[in-house]
C-alpha cells in the first residue's frame, strides 16, 4: 500500500493537506503555528548549511530537504484555507451560492414526481434514488435500507454517476469519431454529468464521482490512461481545496474510502474463484465489488449508524440490477415532457422498477436479525482500521495478491 501511494504524484499532497485540516481543527491557530514555525526554520537552514557550509551529512542529496520544505507549504496553505472557510460558513439554513442553484434545481424536478402512480413511499424513494431528494422519505423505509445494506443507493453517488455517464456515452456513441465531434462529445458529456450532480444537490460523494470521471474522460479525449489511484487522490485534494470540511462529511469519507477498497481489493477477491461463464461473470463482479466496498465501510458505519447488516450480499445485487435500469430511465422520464410517444411506456417501467426495488428493500430489511447492532467509538474506530491495513499488508504477498 505505501508503494502505491509513492508512485502517485497526488497522494503526499493529499496527505499533507488534510494533515493541515487537522492541525487547524484539533488544535487553535497559535498552536499550529507554533509547530509548524521549528519545522520551517529547521529546513530552511539545512537548505542554507547545504549550499553554503556542505558539510558531508548533506553533500549526497538535499532532496529530502526540499521535499519537506513542500510538505510544509502545502501543510501551511492548508491551514490558511481552513481557518478562512471557518470564517465564512454559510448558515445552515441559507443555502448560498451553487448549493442554492442545486436545491431549487433539485426541488423543480421533484414536482413531477407526483405525476408516478406510485404510494408516497415509492415516490420518495423514487425520488432519492434518481435526484437525492430524501427528505419525504418516511423514517421506517430508511431503517430498512439501512439494516439490508443497501442505504448508499439512497445517495447520489459513484455509482449514479457511473451509470449517467455510461448512459451519456451510449447516447453519443452515435456520432462519427473525427477530431471535431471528438472533442465535441467530450464536452457534452462533462456538461451533462455535471448538470446531473449539480440538480442532484452537489453531494459530496456525487462531486467525488464527477470529478473522477473528468479527469478520467479528459485522459481519454487526449488519448491518455488514467491511474485510478491518482484520479482519487486528485479528486479528494480538489475537493478538499474547494471546501476544506468536506473531510468530516460522512458522505465524503465512505465515498473515498469505498472506492479505495475496491479498487485494491476487489481486483483480488475475483481472482479467488475465476468465472468464465459471461453470464455469471458480472454478478461476481457485483458481489466482489459489494464485498470490497462493505469491507471498507463496516467499520465507519458501526461507527455512524450503530449496527452491521448480515444481509447486504444478498439485497445489494437485485437492487443494484433494479437501479442500473430505474436511474437512466426515471431521469429520462423526468425530463422529457408528458405525452411524448412511448412516455407511458416509460413511467409504466419506471414505476414497476421502483416497486420492485422497494418490495425487495422491504423483504430484507424486515427480517428478523437481517443486522447486528453494535457501536464503535472514535478510539475502537481507529483501532479496527488499524488492524485491517495491518491485515491487508500482512495478507499482501502471501495469499491474496499473489500473481498468477
Amino acid at each position: 500500500m505505501i508503494a502505491e501511494i509513492q508512485k502517485r504524484p497526488f497522494a503526499r499532497p493529499l496527505l499533507w493537506w488534510i494533515t493541515g485540516i487537522l492541525l487547524q481543527t484539533c488544535l487553535p491557530c497559535r498552536t499550529a503555528a507554533a509547530l509548524l514555525l521549528p519545522a520551517f526554520l529547521f529546513v530552511i537552514s539545512s537548505v542554507a548549511v547545504s549550499y553554503f557550509g556542505k558539510p558531508p551529512a548533506l553533500c549526497y542529496s538535499t532532496r529530502w530537504v526540499w521535499g519537506m520544505l513542500c510538505a510544509l507549504l502545502v501543510i501551511s496553505l492548508s491551514v490558511a484555507v481552513t481557518e478562512y472557510a471557518e470564517r465564512r460558513i454559510p448558515s445552515a439554513s441559507e443555502p448560498a451560492g451553487l448549493m442554492l442553484v442545486a436545491s431549487r434545481s433539485q426541488q423543480r424536478l421533484t414536482e413531477s414526481v407526483d405525476r408516478l402512480r406510485l404510494t408516497d413511499t415509492e415516490k420518495s424513494v423514487f425520488a432519492a434514488l434518481t435526484i437525492g431528494y430524501r427528505k419525504a422519505m418516511p423514517r421506517e423505509i430508511r431503517e430498512h435500507f439501512a439494516v439490508s445494506g443497501v442505504s448508499h443507493i439512497l445517495s447520489v453517488s459513484g455509482f449514479h454517476v457511473a451509470i449517467v455517464c455510461g448512459f451519456l456515452g451510449l447516447l453519443l456513441g452515435f456520432l462519427p469519431h473525427n477530431n471535431v465531434l471528438h472533442w465535441l462529445t467530450f464536452l457534452l458529456q462533462i456538461g451533462l454529468l455535471w448538470g446531473y450532480v449539480l440538480v442532484t444537490g452537489l453531494a459530496a460523494a456525487s462531486v467525488r464521482s464527477a470529478l473522477m470521471l473528468s479527469f478520467y474522460l479528459a485522459g481519454r479525449a487526449v488519448r491518455q490512461t488514467a491511474d485510478a489511484y491518482n484520479t482519487l487522490a486528485a479528486a479528494a485534494f480538489c475537493m478538499l481545496a474547494y471546501n476544506p470540511f468536506y473531510l468530516f462529511d460522512i458522505g465524503f469519507q465512505l465515498s473515498y474510502i469505498s472506492v479505495w477498497f475496491i479498487l485494491y481489493l476487489q481486483p483480488a477477491l475475483q481472482r479467488l474463484i475465476p468465472v468464465r461463464n459471461p453470464l455469471l461473470a458480472q454478478p461476481w463482479s457485483w458481489i466482489t465489488v459489494t464485498l470490497a466496498a462493505q469491507t471498507g465501510t463496516a467499520f465507519l458505519c458501526l461507527h455512524y449508524f450503530g449496527y452491521f447488516s448480515l444481509v447486504f450480499l444478498f439485497a445489494n445485487v437485485p437492487v443494484m440490477l433494479y437501479s442500473v435500469l430505474l436511474i437512466p430511465a426515471g431521469l429520462l422520464w423526468l425530463l422529457l415532457p408528458d405525452g411524448m410517444p412511448g412516455y407511458a411506456l416509460l413511467q409504466l417501467a419506471v414505476e414497476k422498477l421502483t416497486c420492485y426495488t422497494v418490495y425487495t428493500v422491504d423483504l430484507f430489511g424486515s427480517l428478523s436479525g437481517a443486522a447486528y447492532p453494535l457501536r464503535f467509538d472514535t478510539v475502537s474506530l481507529l483501532a479496527g482500521y488499524a488492524m485491517l491495513f495491518l491485515a491487508l499488508w500482512k495478507w499482501n504477498r502471501k495469499v491474496l495478491f499473489r500473481r498468477y
